[in-house]
């Protein structure tokens, strides 16, 4: 099995153009569940774990509220202080990803390739827009989340690309994510939720994992919240509100029965954690000025 182990992102193309099948190794997490399943082969890899450009973050724009990640940025560095606090929810997602030992490994551009309608990350990166850089011995382009998963393990990668960096704003206002599994931790979500509010946009924006081939956002949901919450002072919707918020997030899911769940309790379950996640982000009195 010929292995590149690729130390700039421009060795990484170079050998991906010479190998365009080559496979993509990060953290590997998920790809060794496969092989040890016997359900994929390896051929040709190219390594992308010590190239220092996929790591790490910056910010970017005028007024400093894009954030740039690295594909190689680990879900406990997501997890770290100073990036959880720019991205809440991204943070609590990377937070719920199997043992330290897997977090320590596994990349948020791999979650992204991986396109697992349960991946964790996934949800609060469509309720942020985020937007994918992918790149090629060719040059660069970029895709909205919702362009580059595009179905169940399916992605717009095309031969000899590789995701290199992830953006996504940095708003101002309270984020969750929530999930429900079979057990407490180190779990498959049977179902999750992301929730982030953008208070000087006053709008919040709700995506949904495990409920269909791909991440979902609850639109409708979306709108009717905008127009009635109070952003201004962060107050507690009343409870037809919740109610009806609930009920449109829910209605937004497309599950199926699994060998994890019915589809009846994925259903009832994002009823739930829509519910939960907007009385938290709504709990009742704006943050007071320092």
């Amino acid at each position: 099995m010929p292995v590149t182990i690729a130390t700039s992102i421009d060795e990484a193309c170079a050998s991906l153009a010479a190998h365009p099948d080559a496979l993509v190794l990060a953290g590997g997490t998920d790809l060794m569940v496969e092989v040890n399943r016997g359900v994929r082969t390896i051929g040709h890899v190219v390594a992308v774990d010590r190239i220092p450009e996929l790591r790490g973050w910056s910010l970017e724009g005028d007024r400093a509220d894009v954030l740039r990640l690295g594909a190689g940025t680990t879900c406990t560095d997501l997890a770290e202080p100073a990036l959880a606090s720019l991205v809440p929810a991204l943070a609590q997602a990377a937070r719920t990803v199997g043992s330290p030992q897997i977090r320590n490994t596994a990349t948020l551009g791999g979650n992204l390739a991986t396109a697992s309608p349960a991946g964790d990350t996934l949800p609060v990166l469509a309720a942020l827009d985020a937007e994918i850089e992918l790149q090629s011995a060719g040059g660069a382009r970029r895709l909205p989340l919702d362009e580059f998963v595009t179905g169940v393990k399916a992605n717009a990668l095309i031969p000899g690309e590789l995701i290199t960096v992830i953006r996504v704003p940095v708003l101002e206002g309270p984020q969750e994510f929530l999930k429900v599994g079979t057990r407490n931790a180190m779990v498959i979500a049977v179902t999750s939720l992301a929730l982030v509010v953008d208070r000087p946009g006053r709008n919040v924006r709700i995506a949904l994992g495990s409920v269909a081939p791909v991440p979902l956002r609850a639109v409708e949901a979306e709108v009717l919240v905008a127009e009635r919450l109070d952003f201004e002072n962060m107050a507690s919707p009343d409870s037809d509100l919740v109610d009806r918020f609930a009920d449109l997030v829910a209605d937004a899911a497309r599950p199926i029965d699994d060998h994890r769940s019915s589809a009846a309790y994925r259903r009832h379950a994002v009823r739930v954690l829509a519910r939960r996640a907007i009385l938290r982000a709504f709990p009742g009195s704006a943050p007071v000025p320092a």
